[in-house]
């Protein structure tokens, strides 16, 4: 018989892969008061000196935890044809598979509030989106190419107003959001929004 192969040592980026998904896990399932470098070494099969040498602190090591959850798992912008359909489709697409994010940034942000230098619920959350323009002004200015909707009729807030009210229900449930309530969100606020806008717009003087 031929002998067993010998196990290969984990190095580099596959070693620092296999840490941040185990920290990830570990933050998901134990909250902030478990993220731990002794936990977290365990979970990743390693040894807790090189997560230091890597994460010489806790904070180093939340953000990078958050930074590589959000590459791995990014979810694609829809492009239905419609602005209606498109964002429905990433509401329903974040609600079934964000919810863990939404629990992991809350309990990670409270855990730390009392922690110097911690950071904030914003740093987490722009950790795990990038610096990147959102999912949500994506499918709005696909919309304003399209001729769907005025320019005019948006600025920052209004573009993101559906998937900030979503992400509102899912912390406070920290639950999947139902479906009747997302179409409640695009339907009788985001779109009557941008409509009113679109009027208000359109009958302002022009200096």
């Amino acid at each position: 018989m031929d002998p067993k192969p010998r196990a290969t040592r984990r190095r580099g980026r596959e070693l620092e892969d296999a840490i941040l998904e185990a920290a990830w896990d570990q933050l998901s399932e134990a909250g902030y008061a478990g993220f731990g470098y002794e936990p977290i070494a365990e979970r990743a099969r390693t040894s807790k000196p090189v997560l230091y040498r890597r994460w010489p602190t806790r904070r180093e090591l939340l953000l990078a935890t958050f930074r590589h959850h959000g590459e791995r798992t990014r979810l694609p912008i829809p492009d239905t044809g419609s602005l209606r359909e498109d964002v429905l489709t990433l509401l329903r697409r974040s609600s079934a598979n964000r919810g863990r994010e939404f629990t992991a940034i809350t309990a990670a942000s409270l855990g730390a509030a009392y922690e110097q230098d911690a950071p904030s619920p914003a740093e987490l959350r722009r950790a795990l989106i990038g610096d990147q323009p959102t999912a949500m002004e994506r499918l709005v200015a696909r919309a304003i190419e399209r001729g769907e909707i005025d320019a005019a009729a948006v600025t920052p807030r209004v573009a993101t107003v559906a998937f900030d009210l979503y992400r509102n229900e899912a912390i406070l449930t920290l639950a999947p959001v139902p479906d009747a309530t997302l179409v409640e969100i695009v339907d009788e606020v985001f779109l009557p929004l941008l409509r009113a806008r679109a009027v208000s717009e359109a009958g302002r003087p022009r200096v």
